[in-house]
This record gives C-alpha cells, sequence and structure tokens, in this order.
C-alpha cells in the first residue's frame, strides 16, 4: 500500500465512469482498502477482498441498502427486496423466486427469447446500420421479463422508460437524500393495476405464482405475501430484469467490435459463445459496483472500517485483478474461468443469472447469424451514466 497515493476514485464522476479501469488498478496497487473523504466511504477493489466482502452478509450488510446513495440516505426500505435484506428474512423471501428462476423453466423459454431477438434484427437485415441497445438491448430483455411477470406488451416500454429515467444521474454528483427517498418510496408504484388484476384474473406467469405463494416465516408460521411485497418483488425483477442485460447486450456490441479477431472466431465457431457471455460478464460486468453498511469494526490491509460506515466492494475491479486473471485486461472467449464476480457472490448471487446468461447466449448468437461484422459509429455512441449500472444507452454499429 503506497502511504503517498494521490489516487481518486469518485463513482458519480462521469469522467472516472467512462473508462474507470486505469484508477482501479491504482486503487488494487496503491490503495486496496481506499477511503472517499467527499462522500464518506471505503472501497474494496481485490478479488479476495471483494469476494471475501459478499460472503460476508452479517459484517457487510444490505438491509440498509446495495446503493451508496440509498444508504446516506438512510431511508426505510420496502420488505420484500430481497436485493436489501440480509438473512433470514432474505433466505425466505429469495426462496419464494428460487422456484420459479430453476435452470429447467428458465431453459424452456428459450424459443420464445429467440423468437424476440428475431423480431427485432430482422427487420434491420438488409439495412447498413443497428444500435445494439435500442434496437435489440432495450427490446428483448423488456420483452421476456415482461412475458415471465405478465405485463402486457403495450405497457412494457413506458415501465422501462420509467425504470431508466429512475436510475440515470443527472450531473456527475451522489443525488440528493431527497431523490434516494422518492425512488424508494416510489419504486414500486405503476405496478399496481397489474397486481390488482391478476388478482381477479390469474394466469401463468411469476404476477400470479407471487399472489399465491406461502412461506413459512422466522416463526415458522404459513404466510402469503403482502401486497406491498408482491410490489415489491415485482418492481425488483422489472428493473432486474430489463438494466442489466440490456448493458451486457450493449457491451458485446463494443467490445467484440474492438476485438474482431476474437469475433471472427465467435461466427465460425458459435459453440463458444456460452463461454464468450462469461468473458464479457468478467471484462465488463454490467454492475460494477455494490454498496454495504458495516455493522462491526473490521481491519483491512492494516486499518480499521468503523462499525456503521459505508462500503463499496468493487466487484467489477475485483473481475480485473491479476491476482486472479492472467492479463486480466485482455479480452479472450477462450479464456478459462472459475468464477467471477458479475453477479455477485454468496448468499446475494443474483437470482437472474441464469436467464441473463441465457438472454446475452441467444442475443450474442442471434446477432452473428445475420451480422458477422461490425463497427461502432462513434460520433452517436452515447454511454448511460448511473450510480449502480455500467453501459450503453445508445450504440449504433455500420454493417457493411
Amino acid at each position: 500500500m503506497k502511504a503517498d497515493s494521490d489516487v481518486y476514485y469518485d463513482p458519480y464522476d462521469f469522467e472516472i465512469d467512462l473508462d474507470p479501469y486505469p484508477i482501479w488498478k491504482r486503487l488494487r496497487d496503491e490503495r486496496p482498502l481506499y477511503y472517499n473523504e467527499r462522500y464518506d466511504f471505503w472501497a474494496l477493489s481485490r478479488f479476495d477482498d471483494v469476494e471475501r466482502g459478499m460472503i460476508d452478509w452479517n459484517t457487510y450488510s444490505s438491509a440498509k441498502g446495495t446503493v451508496l446513495e440509498i444508504i446516506k440516505s438512510d431511508v426505510t426500505l420496502p420488505p420484500g427486496s430481497i436485493i436489501f435484506e440480509d438473512p433470514p428474512l432474505h433466505d425466505l423471501h429469495r426462496g419464494l423466486l428460487a422456484r420459479v428462476f430453476t435452470p429447467r423453466r428458465i431453459g424452456a423459454i428459450e424459443p420464445k427469447v429467440r423468437e424476440f431477438c428475431a423480431r427485432a434484427l430482422d427487420p434491420l437485415v438488409g439495412a447498413d446500420k443497428f444500435d445494439f441497445v435500442r434496437d435489440l438491448g432495450a427490446q428483448m430483455p423488456m420483452r421476456t421479463i415482461g412475458m415471465l411477470l405478465g405485463i402486457p406488451e403495450q405497457d412494457q416500454e413506458a415501465i422501462r422508460d420509467r425504470i431508466d429515467a429512475g436510475l440515470r444521474l443527472e450531473d456527475g454528483t451522489m443525488p440528493p437524500e431527497a431523490k434516494s427517498k422518492y425512488h424508494v418510496d416510489h419504486a414500486a408504484t405503476g405496478f399496481e393495476e397489474y397486481v390488482d388484476w391478476r388478482a381477479e384474473h390469474p394466469s401463468d406467469d411469476l404476477m400470479t405464482e407471487l399472489l399465491n405463494a406461502e412461506y413459512d416465516d422466522e416463526k415458522g408460521e404459513r404466510k402469503k405475501l403482502t401486497r406491498t411485497e408482491i410490489l415489491s418483488y415485482v418492481n425488483l425483477l422489472a428493473a432486474a430484469g430489463n438494466e442489466t442485460t440490456t448493458r451486457l447486450i450493449g457491451w458485446a456490441g463494443k467490445v467484440l467490435a474492438e476485438n474482431p479477431d476474437q469475433r471472427r472466431l465467435l461466427a465460425e465457431r458459435r459453440d463458444l459463445v456460452p463461454n464468450a457471455i462469461e468473458e464479457l460478464l468478467r471484462y465488463e460486468a454490467p454492475s460494477p459496483v455494490q454498496s454495504r453498511y458495516v455493522t462491526k469494526d473490521v481491519e483491512h490491509h492494516g486499518q480499521v472500517i468503523p462499525k456503521g460506515s459505508a462500503i463499496m466492494l468493487l466487484n467489477g475491479a475485483a473481475n480485473r485483478d491479476e491476482r486472479k486473471f492472467q492479463d486480466p485486461d485482455r479480452f479472450d472467449i477462450r479464456r478459462k474461468i472459475d468464477h467471477h464476480l458479475a453477479f455477485g457472490y454468496g448468499v446475494h448471487f443474483c437470482l437472474g443469472a441464469a436467464l441473463a446468461r441465457l438472454e446475452g447466449r441467444v442475443a450474442l448468437d442471434e446477432v452473428l447469424k445475420r451480422f458477422p461484422t461490425w463497427e461502432v459509429d462513434w460520433k452517436n455512441a452515447v454511454q448511460a451514466h448511473t450510480s449502480t449500472v455500467r453501459g450503453w444507452e445508445r450504440l449504433p454499429v455500420f454493417t457493411s
């Protein structure tokens, strides 16, 4: 650890967000435990430290939120948001969703996901340009999670746009406390009429399953979810199901354009697509920073983080740690990866990982079928800026 290091990391700074990797490398090398005075948070960036922090939910708690500005605003979080809960409540609520996110059930929707991709891409064949985000990334994941939840197609775009607007940073600073409180309080609004309709008209979708689900609480009492809990679940699934996979698809467009040899190999060897998705997730994690609340004094690299602190676990930095991955800044679709941290680790490992992997794999496969080569139109590409996910708002490419 360099005592005189002047490295500065700020998760809200747009310039840093454009390419955080040089700063994350300096953090790993010079300040593996970093403290930011401006926003009063700590950060861990090495793979082993981040992984341990994700596993130790007792010390690094999610119960006050997993987004820095939410932790700092100390708002009351609604029940049913499993990403904002710790065991035992987290395990009870997660168990309900785990029943419907089984690999078998997710695998069964692959034909439908391919159909959504074809619907987005087929009209573009023969054109010399398309947008990885607007034409595909913002379409197929929205259709897929909308289908799973039971949200009518004509309403899906408005819901996606509302979620996008809620995540977007207005400038390169931490959002004010009032904004965090507003988004927590109003996160589930807009879904009430769907839940009420499904209560009267059950169907084969997640909303109906949540309405009918029963579980044993921590006291052993048999219970059903409250309406507030169901609304929180639906909001969480709608947001997570739209945002991260959209970012993954955008990164596929950018990274493969910058690595044409890897893209050529993928076009010839479609069996490498699943591993290419894993390497994409490692190389450009769509959700690269996770925040936690520290429940007791804990020591890292000779310094004590006091109880009550906020800490960021920089999984995007950890995925580029040369202590874990050889030549980590090289994109290699044949890389052997035992595991990365793009989906988190431990009890909060992303419940939708199987769905994101399926959507990423199918999207890349369907793009390569129709467009084996492309170049990014950098003049019109726009990077999105949020405090939770990282990726592209627009990524137009030339296909001929």
